[in-house]
């Protein structure tokens, strides 16, 4: 699994002119999925954005946690993360997972999300999104469960 994070004051998912998720302060996930991504993926990625510390303390340094702070999670699905625009000028997405297996990981990563007590809202799977956020800082990070030590 790929995820970009963007730390965000706010952002919402529009499909067709209606807001179908939508949050305050907290991060933006976009979600990507590959054919040998297992539920330990999302366990691993889960837990990880439990204890990432990306916002600013009282001293305006990165010492605060997502649930520390009080914030929300938009997830949005994001099939292109496994793009691959080595070649030629078209990208391949032969590396994404197929929708079935993208979609059972995506939903147990969000149940993982909510087990953890944060409040999540989603894009709409499969569909062509408008997202919109309000990134702060900027701040934006690039996480992959391939990418561990175990």
């Amino acid at each position: 699994m790929r995820i970009v994070l963007q730390r965000c004051k706010q952002a919402a998912v529009t499909v067709e002119g209606h807001i179908v998720g939508q949050i305050q302060q907290g991060m933006l996930l976009l979600v990507g999925v590959t054919h040998d991504d297992t539920v330990e993926d999302t366990i691993f990625l889960a837990d990880k954005l439990k204890a990432l510390r990306i916002f600013h303390d009282g001293q305006g340094k990165m010492n605060l946690s997502l649930a520390e702070m009080g914030g929300q999670i938009l997830s949005v699905s994001q099939f292109t993360l496994y793009g691959d625009c080595s070649k030629g000028r078209r990208p391949n997405f032969m590396s994404a997972a197929r929708p079935e297996h993208a979609l059972f990981i995506f939903e147990t990563f969000n149940t993982n999300l909510r087990n953890h007590g944060f409040e999540v809202e989603t894009g709409a799977f499969g569909e062509m999104m408008e997202v919109a956020l309000t990134n702060s800082g900027p701040v934006t990070f690039f996480l992959d469960s391939k990418h561990r030590n175990e």
